[in-house]
């Protein structure tokens, strides 16, 4: 078996995996004061020194993840003097620097990345206006370069662009409509994302009224289309009632605001919910109940978010972000029930939120903003999103199922003390700093006095979640074990540490307790573990769909913008249970609703479970002869509904290739397709081809092994090959895959899990994946099993995220 595969979800040793959070512990340098350890994980250490640190020419690192903290809490303490000349800020940076280290709270990426450095820009999320005018659209593709470039997301709302059809007065010509100028917007970031840091996200939005809603609706259907956005539809109350009544309602020309036709609701609604089946998008947000609680309704409405649709903002408005670590807000229970049972923290939680909030309202006075527009409206409502993390790590430490009546009480208790904590802490900041400017008109004026016109946010936490060992955002956990890449060809299988500290103080930590986890991410199927504990270590899609929902809306109960969540649903989710999902998310008081549907888009790694009950494929394509001795479209073996595949890595001098042959339901190869790292532009497109024309000689009839001796051997600008395969291009390295793919069909399915951490007597121990588990998606960096959880997509295993 080959050597990558088989040294594949090796597993650490138990006693190293037991003891992850404080493996890598360093002790910060005591100049300045900073005293305290900052115990990270492996795993979030080579996260920070991939995606965080400093770096020199050569992409080499040259500060240490305590440098970093140090770094940002000196620049952002250094807001203190714009409000106390004599203000200490050597005990308001360690003040700071303690409550980052100890693992407490962590700001958005980009105020780690940025903040004390040149580019100081410190914010994630930004809307921006789109007017319809061509000098609006690309004055606006301008301006969104530069946020991409400094690390930030952007959000649309194209709602106001004259539909594709109606007549451009000024030239007399055709208006091409919102989603041809989508194009522009997804191509400009393509190319900016090349050179960053982070990876550049947009959220597109179109108002459900817009007459080229229906195409809005489909645009993503095509997987290679529009990759760099996130789209959501507004969806207003009047639509929703429609939908009830089952009857028409009002398409609008946004230039006039005069009706231009009607539309049947439910059916327009049902399209949406067949498309966020299909593949997720589009998501969609109730933006009446937005504007309810739109805290400046005297200076503008909301039309659009930011990519993850959890922050609502104004045009020209940016908001900063932060999260507090539940999991880390726990105590010895004080009822004398015993010393293994936990209770929340109030004390430290209170501490931390006072902390956070004014590290925030810091963050916006130490931003330098990319547009002159942007600091204005930022500074002028001063909106901050204070969020949290390790929710469901808390949930098992306190040994209360997610999917519970219990764990909605503690969501409920948690959540009103931070938003009660946190408007408390923005309202003592604005006696002692003042309010907002634009306080006057807000929905705050006449009551009392407030820093900032928002407090909470519940944001994706994705990186800074990896970076603090705990689960994201207020999502269940995705897997109790995940894996990451420890050197090239080797990957290592981490356990969840607080899973494992549970089931150890329970008294069920086993050997067949850990190949469980390893296997399938799960422990639901091992016998001799109680019911109660299965229901502890309950993981996102053993969840029914409306818990997931009702987690959401009780958050959202007590957060002044909204909450990022997705909703995961298994592959045999049908549309109407997508459609229940979106009707309970209404009738709950959510602000949106994002789905997500296991096997929905193309992106596919491994899985291929046992092929004898796989039924054979016959169609009158393959028994009628094409015509003129051609083969068209007609005549392909058609590719199914689903299909299964596995990945390869491949070594080149492009970067890492991940090739992915597929087969149909009767396990024959019906197409390949590849993702190379982060060569990008002509790599991309070239590697894009060749899989495409390789499929259709694949369904046309072709024998792999032909195809495979077409592609060998082609050379680029490697004449002795690159890596240890050899690899001369990139089409050398897909046969290359291909050929590997062939042989291991010939001797069977089975992957060897390496390492003797499950018990002494395991040896290797073989088995097929589990498809429940792998088939969420390969991450483009690593190749790693990604997670759509907070909205978002992100790889545990390395840190990518498609959040920006």
């Amino acid at each position: 078996m080959d050597q990558n595969l088989q040294g594949n979800l090796g597993v650490e040793k138990k006693s190293k995996t037991l003891k992850q959070n404080s493996n890598t512990s360093v002790e910060s340098s005591k100049k300045g004061g900073f005293k305290m350890k900052f115990d990270i994980s492996e795993n979030a250490r080579n996260v920070l020194e991939r995606r965080y640190l400093k770096k020199d020419k050569d992409g080499n690192p040259i500060e240490a993840p305590e440098d970093m903290l140090r770094r940002v809490s000196k620049n952002i303490a250094e807001a203190e003097k714009n409000y106390n000349k004599n203000a200490d800020l050597t005990a308001i940076a360690e003040e700071f620097y303690e409550m980052m280290a100890s693992l407490e709270f962590l700001p958005n990426s980009p105020t780690l990345m940025n903040a004390g450095r040149g580019l100081q820009q410190l914010a994630a999320c930004f809307v921006l206006p789109i007017e319809d005018s061509m000098e609006s659209i690309f004055e606006t593709v301008k301006n969104t370069a530069l946020i991409h470039k400094s690390g930030g997301g952007t959000g649309f709302s194209f709602s106001k662009l004259r539909p594709s059809g109606d007549m451009v007065g000024s030239t007399s010509g055709i208006s091409s409509g919102p989603i041809s100028f989508m194009t522009v917007f997804d191509s400009a970031t393509e190319a900016i994302k090349q050179g960053g840091t982070r990876r550049g996200a947009n959220m597109g939005i179109l108002r459900i009224d817009h007459p080229d809603i229906e195409s809005f609706i489909t645009c993503k259907e095509d997987n290679s289309k529009l990759n760099n956005f996130n789209i959501s539809v507004n969806i207003t109350d009047e639509f929703m009632q429609a939908v009830d009544n089952d009857t028409d309602f009002d398409l609008k020309n946004p230039r006039s605001g005069e009706p231009v036709g009607k539309l049947n609701a439910r059916a327009v609604y049902d399209k949406i919910v067949n498309m966020a089946w299909k593949n997720g998008d589009p998501g969609i947000i109730f933006i009446d109940r937005i504007n309810k609680d739109n805290p400046t309704p005297h200076i503008g409405e909301m039309e659009s978010t930011n990519p993850c649709g959890e922050q609502p903002l104004l045009p020209y408005e940016s908001c900063n972000l932060g999260s507090i670590n539940l999991s880390r807000m726990l105590k010895k229970a004080s009822n004398g029930s015993g010393s293994d049972t936990f209770e929340v923290d109030y004390d430290r939680l209170g501490t931390t939120i006072d902390k956070a909030v004014r590290f925030l309202d810091n963050v916006i006075d130490m931003n330098r903003y990319p547009i002159e527009e942007i600091d204005k409206t930022t500074k002028s409502n001063r909106k901050i999103g204070l969020g949290v993390m390790g929710f469901s790590d808390m949930l098992m430490e306190l040994a209360i199922p997610y999917n519970s009546e219990e764990a909605i009480t503690v969501a409920d208790e948690v959540m009103g003390f931070v938003q009660k904590r946190g408007h408390e802490a923005s309202e003592n900041l604005a006696k002692e700093r003042g309010s907002f400017p634009n306080f006057k008109g807000s929905i705050f004026d006449g009551k009392h006095e407030m820093r900032n016109a928002t407090i909470t946010t519940i944001a994706p936490t994705g990186t800074i979640s990896i970076i603090n060992s705990c689960s994201s955002g207020i999502e269940p956990l995705f897997a109790l074990a995940f894996t990451r890449n420890v050197m090239e060809g080797t990957e290592l299988l981490e356990v969840n540490p607080i899973f494992e500290k549970v089931a150890e103080r329970m008294g069920i930590l086993t050997p067949e307790l850990l190949k469980e986890a390893a296997k399938t991410g799960s422990i639901h199927e091992v016998e001799g573990i109680p019911e109660s504990a299965k229901r502890i270590f309950v993981t996102s899609h053993e969840i029914d769909p409306e818990w997931h929902i009702r987690m959401q809306a009780v958050f959202q109960k007590y957060t002044d913008n909204a909450v990022s969540k997705t909703v995961n649903f298994n592959n045999d989710a049908t549309v109407e249970d997508v459609e229940k999902v979106y009707r309970l998310a209404y009738d709950l008081g959510c602000k949106g609703v994002t789905v997500y549907r296991d096997g929905s888009r193309d992106a596919q790694v491994l899985t291929r479970g046992d092929k004898s009950e796989a039924p054979k494929v016959e169609t009158e394509a393959t028994t009628t002869s094409p015509p003129h001795g051609f083969v068209t479209e007609a005549h392909l073996r058609p590719r199914g509904e689903v299909a299964f595949g596995i990945t390869k890595k491949m070594k080149t001098g492009c970067g890492n290739l991940y090739v992915t042959v597929n087969e149909d339901a009767s396990g024959m190869p019906v197409e390949i397709f590849t993702q190379i790292g982060k060569a990008g532009g002509c790599a991309t497109s070239q590697c894009e081809a060749i899989g495409r024309m390789a499929s259709l000689a694949m369904r046309g009839g072709i024998a792999p092994e032909e195809i495979v001796k077409q592609m060998r051997g082609i050379s680029c600008h490697l004449p002795v090959g690159y890596g240890a395969d050899k690899v001369s291009s990139c089409s050398d390295a897909m046969a290359q895959a291909m050929d590997w793919y062939m042989s291991f069909k010939r001797h069977g399915q089975s992957v060897q899990l390496g390492g003797d951490a499950l018990g002494e007597d395991s040896g290797k121990l073989a088995f097929t994946l589990a498809p429940e588990l792998l088939n969420r998606g390969a991450c483009p960096d690593c190749g790693g099993t990604v997670e759509h959880a907070d909205g978002c997509v992100v790889c545990r295993g390395c840190g990518y995220t498609e959040c920006g």
